[in-house]
């Protein structure tokens, strides 16, 4: 048996008792109990398990659980909370853009990554962001609209908070 593995989850440190080459998908789903990131193809190709590793966007289900140990971890739960949920998930709740839910959780982490790296996005750039996310019923226009809410909403609120600083 190996030694425990620490990780940091939605910045909580936890010691798994995992092998090593478990994927971290397992981990924070049977371990941990986190449901948002989902198990779709298991080949890192429909991003159903997308997670953050840092500021990465990182298949859960192709990674093993002890590349996790240098960076933290960030999965839908510790986007937002219900309370307070990030402008990436209130934009999707807003646009009604999950149908069945199943791809929201890769939609959800990829776009935050993508208004992280690029607060304004053309709706090209949120297109080519998203491409590599699979949804199997038809929400892409709810899913680009949310993205956009979410994009407008967040540079609202940054300009606003440098007005309030200045003035």
């Amino acid at each position: 048996m190996s030694a425990p593995l620490r990780i940091r989850v939605n910045g909580q440190f936890h010691e798994v008792a995992a092998p090593p080459d478990t994927p971290l998908l397992y981990v924070l789903r049977n371990e941990l109990g986190l449901n948002g990131p989902k198990f779709g193809c298991g080949l890192g190709q429909c991003g159903a398990c997308t997670v953050l590793l840092g500021d990465t966007v990182t298949r859960a289900c192709v990674i093993p659980v002890s590349a996790a140990t240098g960076s933290p971890v960030t999965t839908l739960e510790g986007l937002g909370s219900p309370e307070k949920p990030h402008p990436v998930q209130q934009a999707f709740i807003d646009e009604q853009a999950a149908q069945c839910g199943y791809c929201a959780n890769g939609m959800i982490m990829t776009a935050a990554a993508l208004l992280a790296k690029n607060p304004r996005p053309t709706h090209a750039q949120i297109r080519s962001g998203l491409a590599a996310n699979l949804c199997r019923c038809g929400t892409h226009l709810r899913i680009l609209r949310a993205v956009e809410r979410a994009a407008n909403s967040m540079t609202a609120t940054r300009e606003g908070a440098r007005r309030e600083n200045d003035g």
